[in-house]
C-alpha cells in the first residue's frame, strides 16, 4: 500500500509541531499561532526505495586541507572577544536582545570600522528607513561610508553579495527577510529558509554574515531552535544597570561562554577594559556585610561585590531574599552556618546582593556569601583589600573551584593583594579549609 502524505501543523511562535490543528501551542503556550505546513512529496517507487537517486561525493577527513579561518577585527575590543578575535570570513552570526537595548548601534559601529579600513560592508535595512539610520549614523557620529538597501528578498541579497563581495552583510532583522512571495516574513517556515538560505549565500561568497533576532516575551530568540542550529554564532546583549553584556551561547569557531562588557554613551557603545573597577566603583568602604568575591562569568574572571544584611524579623517565618545569586545555594551556606557554627539565624529576616545587577550561578561565590553574612550579623567589616573565592561543603569545609588561578590573578592585578582561597589552589596567599579558618584569617588580615 502507497503511503500518504501526513498533514503537519506548526507553531509560528516556536516551531512545535502537531498532527492535529490546536488553539495553544502545549511548549510556548501561545494561542493561534499553528499553521498547516505544505506535506513532502514522497519519493517514487522506481528504482528502489530512494527512486534511484544516488548518493553524494564521498572525501576521506585524511584527504581535507588544514587551513586557519581569516578573521577581520571589528574595531570593538569586547567583541572580538565574544567572537574569539573576530569575525570569520564566511560566517553567520545571530545577535538577540531585547527593544532598544543597543543591537543595532553596536553593528552601526562595526560596520563604521570596517568601512573606514576600506572594506565593502552592506547594511540590510528591513525594518527602517535608511533615513533613519542616517540620523543615527549623525547621532553617533559614524564617519565611514558603507552601502545599504531597503531589499529583503533573500535572492537578492544573495545576488548582492556576489556582485558586491562585501566583507561584511548586516541583516536587521531576520524576521523581516523573505524567501517565497506566498510566505509571511517572520514566520518560523520562512524565518528557518531565509537563515539557511544567507547561511548558503555566505559560506559561497566569503561574507560575514551577522543577523539580528528579535526575542519573544520569555526572552529568548523567536524559533530560537531553527535558527541556533543554522547559524555559526549566537550571541546576546543583556543590560546590566549602566552596562551592556554581550554573551556568546554558541560559537563554531572560538569558546562559548565568553563575555564582553560595554557602556551605552552619547557615542554609541565603548568597550569597559577593566569590568572589576566598573562593578567596584560605588563600594562602601568600612561597612560590614560587603566582601569582594572573585568569580567566573562563562570563561572571564570578574571581581564583584557580594552584600548581605541582617535585621531581626517581625514575621513568623523569617525571610530569605536573594538578589543575583542562587537563592538554594544561600539556604545551604545559612544551614551550614546555624549548624557548624552555632549562629543564631532563624530570627532574622537575610538580605543578599550581588551588587551590579549581574547576575550569576557560580560555586566559587559560596565563601563570600559565608562570611557576607557572618559580618552583617556580627556588625564588623571585613578589611579593604581582601578578594575570596571557594566551595562552601556541607561540612562547612572549603573546596576548590573551576579556574582559581584565573580568578586570583584578576584579584592581584585590580589591587587586591589579600586572598583567601581553597587550600588546593598553587600559590594561594590565604589558604583556608573551612569556613572557620576563613574566618579567624579574614580578621587577622590588616585593612
Amino acid at each position: 500500500m502507497a503511503k500518504k502524505n501526513l498533514t503537519t501543523f506548526q507553531c509560528q511562535s516556536c516551531g512545535y509541531q502537531s498532527p492535529k490543528l490546536l488553539g495553544r501551542c502545549p511548549n510556548c503556550q501561545a494561542w493561534g499561532t499553528f499553521e498547516e505546513l505544505a506535506p513532502s512529496p514522497l519519493p517514487t517507487a522506481a528504482g528502489g526505495a530512494y527512486g534511484g537517486i544516488r548518493g553524494g561525493k564521498i572525501t576521506r577527513l585524511t584527504e581535507v586541507s588544514r587551513r586557519e579561518e581569516p578573521r577581520t577585527p571589528t574595531g570593538l575590543s569586547e567583541l572580538d572577544r565574544v567572537l574569539g578575535g573576530g569575525l570569520v570570513a564566511g560566517s553567520v552570526t545571530l545577535i538577540g536582545g531585547e527593544p532598544g537595548i543597543g543591537k543595532s548601534t553596536l553593528l552601526l559601529q562595526v560596520a563604521e570600522c570596517l568601512a573606514q579600513g576600506g572594506n565593502n560592508v552592506i547594511y540590510v535595512a528591513g525594518e527602517e528607513s535608511l533615513e533613519q539610520i542616517r540620523l543615527r549614523a549623525d547621532r553617533l557620529g559614524v564617519k565611514g561610508d558603507f552601502m545599504m538597501t531597503r531589499d529583503t528578498r533573500a535572492d537578492h541579497i544573495g545576488g548582492l553579495l556576489d556582485e558586491h563581495k562585501p566583507k561584511l552583510c548586516i541583516v536587521d532583522s531576520i524576521q523581516t527577510v523573505q524567501v517565497s512571495e506566498d510566505g509571511t516574513p517572520g514566520s518560523i517556515s520562512q524565518v528557518r529558509e531565509a537563515t539557511a538560505a544567507l547561511t548558503r549565500y555566505a559560506k559561497e561568497t566569503g561574507a560575514s554574515v551577522v543577523l539580528v533576532g528579535h526575542v519573544t516575551k520569555d526572552g529568548t530568540v523567536a524559533g530560537p531552535k531553527v535558527m541556533e542550529h543554522i547559524v555559526d554564532a549566537t550571541v546576546f546583549l543583556e543590560s546590566v544597570g549602566q552596562f551592556r553584556l554581550l554573551r556568546s551561547v554558541k560559537n563554531r569557531f572560538g569558546q562559548a561562554g565568553e563575555l564582553g562588557v560595554f557602556e551605552m554613551r552619547s557615542e554609541g557603545l565603548v568597550a569597559v577594559e577593566n569590568p572589576s573597577a566598573a562593578f567596584l566603583a560605588e563600594r562602601p568602604i568600612g561597612a560590614p556585610g560587603s566582601v569582594i568575591a572573585a568569580t567566573v562569568d562563562g570563561h572571564r574572571p570578574l571581581l564583584l561585590e557580594v552584600q548581605a544584611l541582617a535585621s531581626k524579623t517581625p514575621y513568623p517565618n523569617p525571610r530569605r531574599v536573594v538578589v543575583g545569586l542562587d537563592p538554594k545555594r544561600v539556604d545551604v551556606i545559612i544551614a551550614v552556618l546555624e549548624k557548624r557554627f552555632n549562629l543564631t539565624l532563624s530570627g532574622l529576616d537575610i538580605f543578599v546582593n550581588l551588587a551590579g545587577g549581574i547576575r550569576i550561578n557560580d560555586p566559587g561565590l559560596d565563601l563570600a556569601v559565608a562570611l557576607a553574612i557572618y559580618s552583617a550579623v556580627v556588625s564588623k567589616a571585613v578589611p579593604e583589600k581582601v578578594a575570596v573565592f571557594g566551595e562552601v561543603g556541607l561540612a562547612g569545609e572549603v573546596r576548590t573551584v573551576q579556574q582559581a588561578i584565573r580568578r586570583a590573578e584578576e584579584a592581584i592585578r585590580a589591587g587586591y593583594d589579600q586572598l583567601l582561597c581553597p587550600a588546593g589552589v598553587q600559590g594561594s596567599m590565604f589558604a583556608v579549609r573551612d569556613i572557620q579558618s576563613a574566618m579567624t584569617s579574614l580578621w587577622s588580615l590588616k585593612s
